[in-house]
């Protein structure tokens, strides 16, 4: 490195799952600086136990300045209000985003899983909308490139008295069978075109490749991959990437 010259930012990105707790280290373009390395969610996946687990996962990682969280629920402020595939009773109010900066020392924010990966995959033009299947059914929206408050869909009654974490969830995956889930899909899919209207609609999450059918031009898979970009996003104020130095508190 040049003498005077500034390093560029390292970024921890961490994505918290119902199965497992992904992370890796990103430079300021939402590049990998390391392949992801993972660890088995805790059960019970207590705020202790959960960041027990996230210190082992990263304690060998090489240096970085700043830490990015997506977690599987309701988030205010870095605070965890619900957790439904975890535990909400467990998580009611939890601030994480303060917890990890205390326990690993850096600056941390902490947002809903599936907002990250949409700041990591989307264009940045118009209404887009981004969904997650996995252990549940996560869901983002963005207009030119922002976050809009997070709406927890997952848990929106959508048939039979059935939520959408009911009705495409992990658990309806393994109980209905591949063929009935697609169709499933199918359904959710057009509901979700008439009552958003979206733009572009991204599908990202593990089961994402388990889709069958024919997808509309105006919907595109998205890997892991491409949402961990995220974790750096949620830091850099444009496409210039300066670091943002000010900001108010990022709803999600």
């Amino acid at each position: 490195m040049k003498k005077n010259q500034i390093a560029s930012p390292k970024f921890l990105s961490i994505d918290i799952g119902g199965s497992h707790i992904k992370a890796t280290i990103l430079n300021d373009k939402g590049a990998l600086q390391m392949d992801y390395d993972k660890i088995p969610t805790p059960a019970p996946a207590t705020p202790q136990n959960l960041v027990n687990a996230i210190k082992t996962l990263v304690k060998s990682f090489a240096h970085y300045d700043m830490i990015s969280v997506g977690f599987p629920g309701y988030v205010k402020n870095g605070v965890i209000k619900t957790a439904p595939n975890l535990g909400s009773d467990y998580w009611k109010d939890f601030d994480l985003s303060k917890t990890l900066q205390t326990e690993l020392g850096k600056p941390t924010r902490v947002v809903n899983d599936a907002d990250m990966q949409g700041l990591g995959v989307v264009s940045g033009k118009g209404l887009e909308m981004v969904i997650t299947l996995g252990t549940g059914f996560g869901t983002a929206l963005l207009v030119n490139g922002q976050l809009m408050p997070h709406l927890e869909l997952a848990h929106h009654p959508f048939a039979k008295g059935m939520t959408y974490d009911d009705y495409v969830g992990e658990r309806a995956l393994e109980k209905e069978g591949l063929q009935k889930w697609n169709k499933r899909m199918r359904k959710v899919l057009k509901v979700l075109k008439t009552v958003i209207n979206y733009d572009v609609l991204y599908i990202g999450g593990g089961n994402s490749d388990k889709l069958k059918f024919k997808l509309d031009k105006d919907i595109k898979l998205v890997s892991n991959q491409d949402g961990i970009k995220g974790g750096t996003r949620l830091w850099l104020k444009d496409e210039r990437h300066d670091l943002i130095t000010s900001v108010p508190p990022i709803l999600a």
